[in-house]
């Protein structure tokens, strides 16, 4: 084993969403940051959607369960006792290396659902405290939107323009307008046009062009921070006061490393950090590291989605717009007396367009075109005449859906895997029931002439939060409201983990502010950490 003589001032496990903004912004101090990243860097051109071969690459080596992928990289996931698989990509920009680029943000209600709604917790912080980092993020962005959504609190004119909402987008709006509904084109991590350096990326590629690795990456590699790939952290060091002190890692040939240093910091995702605190066992930490409460890898949260398609007697061709959401509705957000579940869900507007294979294979609702007699026909029936809408739920807090090592399944380095345990919740079922039917109103509405649905997808599982979460009391929560952890002084997690609530919308915007907002606590207020 070699031990790297250097120290780290800060030391960054994972270089994905919130990896690459807290390392961008933390560099601005002059701290000495290195950065393991289990994988590694992936080309902008790797995966182009209008090329054939890409529906067979989503299939194989693109796929986004590591289970099914199976690169050198990845560590395998016990699925079998989860009805959604969970989904995440190990390469620097991390899983924003699949994401659609849907870039909305979290409501003042969703900070402070236990004081409104009587369910969970509230987090340890207000909409108005994160504001000021969602804004840094949108600028980095060059995040393209239409200022004035009725449904948040302002928000200053978006960096670049709104997207086209598209042929299907148009379709769909004059469905909701007919119903009186909230509808508002999405903010989409994709400027619309060139900004900061980079040409548009109007969804004509799997790859969103602003995402981590092309947005915070280069500014924080040209400001001095260390990113070492290929690295894979078996465990994080202790040293006799209970501090963390580094990590033993795997290099890209193999070898087993020491990286010390003065801070660290945790940015591994939902599933990956409690892997690696779980693993990070010893002496003073038998059940594991930051796990005095036991609560580490509990209360894993996904966003359940349902699928609603329309078929339409029109075609639609892709000409445009963000690959992921164009529009989204949040009529049903917020919690309804009126109705049988509490807390809510939005309804996003996805693309119509997609490959042949993608659309025989199911295409947005994951229901294949049956074999037999009448393949063709159905396939002509589906192909560019369907417009999908997914129903995103709030997925509340439950200790007994968690995160576990599986010492029985080990990665390429026999570090144990992970095994989840999740079940959907009976006010989730309900919420996407009442989402199915309204989906399909707003399809009916817009002209559709057959409907199809899936209750809630296998393949839904992008968003992995609250595994760390965060609160003010040590006894119920694993960080405090800067991401440090109760147990351990010198320990902090930035990734969706440390989420206290899900919301019901797309959580990287939030991942990223919180992230600018603990690095901005160890430049100032909690700089002697640091020392």
């Amino acid at each position: 084993m070699s031990i790297k003589s250097d120290i780290a001032d800060v030391l960054v496990i994972g270089a994905g969403a919130s990896g690459g903004a807290f390392c961008w912004s933390l560099s601005e101090s002059g701290a000495k940051v290195v950065c393991l990243e289990q994988g590694g860097w992936v080309p902008l051109d790797a995966f182009p959607t209008d090329k054939a071969e890409s529906a067979i690459n989503w299939q194989t080596d693109f796929n986004p369960n590591p289970n099914l992928r199976q690169l050198s990289e990845d560590y395998p996931v016990d699925e079998t006792e989860t009805p959604i698989s969970p989904l995440m990509y190990n390469a620097v920009g991390g899983s924003l290396i699949h994401w659609g680029s849907h870039f909305p943000r979290f409501h003042p209600s969703d900070f402070k659902v236990k004081t409104l709604d009587g369910v969970a917790d509230d987090w340890p912080m207000t909409y108005q405290e994160l504001e000021p980092y969602y804004d840094l993020n949108d600028n980095m962005h060059g995040v393209s939107g239409l200022k004035g959504d009725p449904a948040y609190p302002p928000k200053p004119t978006r960096p670049t323009p709104p997207l086209a909402l598209g042929h299907s987008g148009e379709v769909l709006a004059r469905g909701f307008n007919k119903l009186g509904w909230h509808w508002w084109p999405s903010d989409n991590a994709i400027p619309s046009v060139e900004y900061d350096g980079n040409s548009p990326d109007h969804g004509g590629y799997l790859r969103s062009m602003t995402s981590s690795d092309i947005v915070y990456w280069p500014k924080a590699l040209r400001r001095g921070v260390q990113l070492k790939t290929y690295s894979r952290v078996r465990e994080i060091l202790v040293d006799k006061s209970g501090k963390a002190s580094g990590a033993i890692y795997y290099d890209k040939n193999g070898d087993l490393q020491i990286q010390k240093a003065r801070v660290v910091v945790m940015a591994a995702n939902g599933v990956g950090t409690s892997r690696i605190l779980l693993n990070s066992k010893s002496g003073l930490f038998p059940e594991g590291l930051a796990n005095s409460t036991g609560l580490v890898g509990k209360n894993l949260m996904h966003h359940p989605c349902g699928m609603v398609v329309g078929l339409f007697e029109e075609s639609f061709e892709f000409k445009g717009g963000p690959r992921g959401s164009s529009m989204l509705s949040q009529e049903f957000y917020e919690t309804d007396s009126n109705r049988d579940f509490v807390r809510g869900y939005d309804l996003q507007v996805l693309g119509s367009e997609q490959a042949p294979l993608a659309s025989a294979l199911g295409g947005l609702l994951g229901l294949p075109v049956v074999w037999g007699q009448n393949h063709h026909d159905e396939f002509a029936e589906r192909f560019r005449h369907t417009i999908g809408i997914s129903i995103m739920t709030e997925d509340l807090p439950e200790e007994h859906n968690q995160v576990r090592l599986d010492p029985i399944h080990t990665d390429s380095h026999g570090i144990p895997g992970a095994k989840i345990n999740y079940t959907v919740s009976d006010n989730t079922h309900r919420m996407l029931d009442h989402g199915l039917e309204r989906a399909s109103e707003v399809l009916k509405a817009a002209g559709a002439t057959k409907i199809m649905s899936a209750h809630i997808r296998r393949n839904c599982g992008w968003h992995l939060l609250g595994t760390a979460r965060m609160g003010d009391d040590p006894a119920t929560s694993v960080v405090d409201r800067w991401g440090r952890s109760h147990d351990v002084s010198n320990l902090f997690i930035i990734d969706g983990s440390i989420f206290t609530t899900s919301a019901c919308i797309n959580p990287t915007s939030t991942i990223e502010a919180l992230a600018l907002r603990t690095a901005d606590y160890l430049k100032g207020e909690g700089s002697a950490t640091i020392g």
